[in-house]
């Protein structure tokens, strides 16, 4: 099979042929027909997560959706032929976190970092391994190999293209609104960012019925996307200080729920600056390692509330069938975010377009 490498950070990914292992008991074999290009990837490229010391060669890709090809001893969920959204957070079902409702915070299959949930690798170039990314699944590939746990079957009435962008930036943003923050109705937000996670911040606001969701972000073409997605007020960051302009908004009094979509702790005391007292703070964004966030040490006499998010606090047999679900019912805008789609030998044009933040999302398409 085809797959995309990365050697070194800086460089360019290459389409390299690979082989990968069929699935042992327990796992499921996908074939990847769209994969998002993601924040969470560049930042391996660019070298800002780990620098030099993340492993390589790595596949990486976490964002995507397929079809099973084959499947191992055990799996009773999915069979060949079915449509699948693919998670990077392998879960057991039967640890503390998973069974209080966590699954995405699974203590058991964490594995580490460049191999798959038990800590094993099973892609080659030859007969060296290469390293594996996003709990494993490694989508920069025409085939990833998968934990059950991690293949999510989905009605097949969704565009795989569409259902890609379910796999992280969708719940991730959706998710920060509706079960990380569990926003109510009336509440004012504000979101940092309004890249593919950012817009989906967005929309989480219009489905908890927010009574105000103001955008921030330097790019004009990004504030549009975000009023498309239904934000009440865009801020343009180049323009104004966005601190000062969310609190001449709401009277002074700051916002119930700001949200970090970036990952920058200086756009996560941003947040927090502009977070009403009693109010919540959720950072989303993962900043570059080494970072930390400076929190001034007036917050017990505020009572405000930091909270980290990840992966939209998922639990994605349940959530990824529902966000199809008000997808299908036109509840979520993902075509208006699907702004462009790449061949698989334009993997890395469509990471330069990320770079410079042309597109709302873009897609790779493998099949």
């Amino acid at each position: 099979m085809k797959a995309a490498v990365l050697y070194e950070a800086h460089k360019p990914l290459v389409i390299e042929d690979v082989t990968i292992d069929g699935p042992r008991d327990g796992e499921v074999l996908a074939r990847v027909v769209a994969t998002g290009a993601c924040h969470s990837d560049y930042h391996v490229m660019d070298g800002s997560w780990h620098g030099s010391n993340f492993p390589m060669p790595v596949v990486l890709g976490h964002e995507a959706a397929g079809i099973v090809e084959k499947v191992g001893p055990g799996v009773t969920s999915v069979k060949p032929g079915d449509h699948v959204i693919m998670s990077f957070a392998p879960s057991c079902g039967r640890c503390k976190r998973c069974s209080g409702g966590q699954p995405h915070l699974c203590q058991s299959m964490s594995g580490g970092r460049g191999t798959m949930y038990d800590g094993s690798r099973r892609i080659r170039r030859g007969n060296d391994l290469l390293y594996h990314f996003g709990g494993g699944m490694s989508s920069f590939a025409e085939l990833s190999l998968l934990h059950e746990s991690q293949a999510v079957k989905v009605r097949k009435d969704i565009q795989l293209d569409r259902a890609a962008l379910i796999g992280c930036a969708i719940m991730t943003g959706v998710g920060a609104v509706l079960n990380t923050a569990r926003v109510e109705p009336g509440a004012t937000m504000a979101v940092f960012g309004t890249g593919g996670v950012g817009l989906s911040v967005v929309q989480g606001g219009v489905l908890a019925n927010a009574s105000r969701i103001i955008a921030v972000d330097l790019k004009a073409n990004k504030l549009a996307y975000a009023r498309e997605m239904g934000a009440t007020d865009t801020i343009n960051a180049s323009d104004a200080d966005p601190v000062d302009a969310i609190k001449e908004i709401t009277g002074g009094q700051g916002v119930d729920y700001a949200f970090d979509a970036i990952g920058f702790a200086s756009v996560s005391r941003q947040c927090y600056d502009v977070t009403r007292r009693g109010g919540t703070t959720v950072v989303v964004g993962m900043a570059p390692t080494g970072q930390e966030i400076p929190i001034p040490a007036t917050i017990p006499g505020e009572e405000k509330i930091v909270k980290g998010c990840f992966y939209g606090s998922t639990r994605p047999q349940i959530d990824f069938p529902r966000l199809v679900d008000f997808y299908l019912a036109g509840k979520l805008k993902i075509d208006q975010m699907l702004t462009r789609r790449y061949k698989f030998d334009e993997i890395n044009e469509s990471f330069d377009a990320l770079h410079r933040g042309d597109n709302a999302r873009g897609v790779i398409m493998l099949s």
